[in-house]
């Protein structure tokens, strides 16, 4: 990995900051050190809650952070909506949370008739907003989603994610959406290279998942640094073919 050249780290959150609600030895020492020599962002395809719950969430655990560190998958839908100048005439499927991401961001949503339709993470999920969603769909309406995740890990197992409702989307309506906005995919990379001002090769990706964090640094240009500490072993890593840049126990042998 060439450190020197780091102007921005993105770190993962569960199985690389913390696990189980349970800081990681040595997290909060790394992520100082590594802010003392470049910007920190935690990256997160999670769209169903606030970046502000993120920020206490990680300030709880001793790691001082503000909804300015935190970047998601619903912030990369909502500068790729910005960017293509779509700022109107959208139907959000979503949580009260990711709808006020999307106002913050000067979005206008509507029920009615809209040109566009936004997937999200919705975990209040009405069957009357599902149905609506596939009809504003099925009558020809463009479609994207935030993330492509089908289940997000809980405490006790998992529950359905974006993917899942995709699935339920694609068999109703016969359609996919024309893009996914989160990891591993190039909307998440290009709005965090645009937020850290950073050329990709200067930023480095640290996490736990092969097939997100590690082919998301890998596709996107980014430096990788795989964790053991969460989902993928070290065995894992050497047989998935990817060429990760370099692999620690945990966050606190970075730097």
């Amino acid at each position: 990995m060439k450190e020197d050249l780091i102007k921005c780290w993105l770190l993962d959150m569960d199985g690389t900051v913390y696990l189980g609600g349970k800081l990681i030895d040595g997290a909060a020492e790394a992520i100082e050190r590594m802010r003392a020599r470049a910007k920190v962002l935690f990256l997160t395809n999670n769209t169903s809650v606030a970046r502000s719950d993120y920020a206490v969430k990680l300030s709880a655990l001793g790691v001082a952070a503000t909804e300015d560190d935190i970047y998601t998958a619903g912030n990369a839908t909502t500068d790729w909506l910005v960017k293509q100048g779509i700022t109107k005439n959208i139907f959000l499927l979503g949580t009260d949370k990711l709808k006020a991401e999307f106002e913050r961001a000067g979005l206008g949503l509507t029920d009615d008739k809209p040109d566009m339709v936004v997937i999200g993470f919705d975990t209040a999920l009405r069957y009357d907003r599902l149905s609506l969603c596939c009809k504003h769909i099925r009558e020809g309406a463009r479609f994207i989603a935030t993330h492509p995740d089908f289940n997000c890990p809980v405490r006790d197992g998992y529950i359905p994610d974006v993917g899942s409702f995709l699935a339920l989307v694609k068999a109703s309506t016969g359609r996919e959406p024309e893009l996914v906005c989160g990891k591993p995919n190039a909307p998440i990379a290009e709005g965090v290279a645009a937020r850290a001002g950073c050329r990709p090769d200067e930023i480095a990706m640290v996490g736990d998942r092969l097939m997100t964090d590690m082919r998301f640094a890998v596709e996107n240009g980014f430096q990788s640094v795989l964790v053991l500490s969460g989902e993928a072993t070290e065995a894992e890593a050497k047989a998935c073919g990817l060429p990760i840049s370099e692999i620690v126990p945990s966050i606190r042998y970075i730097l």
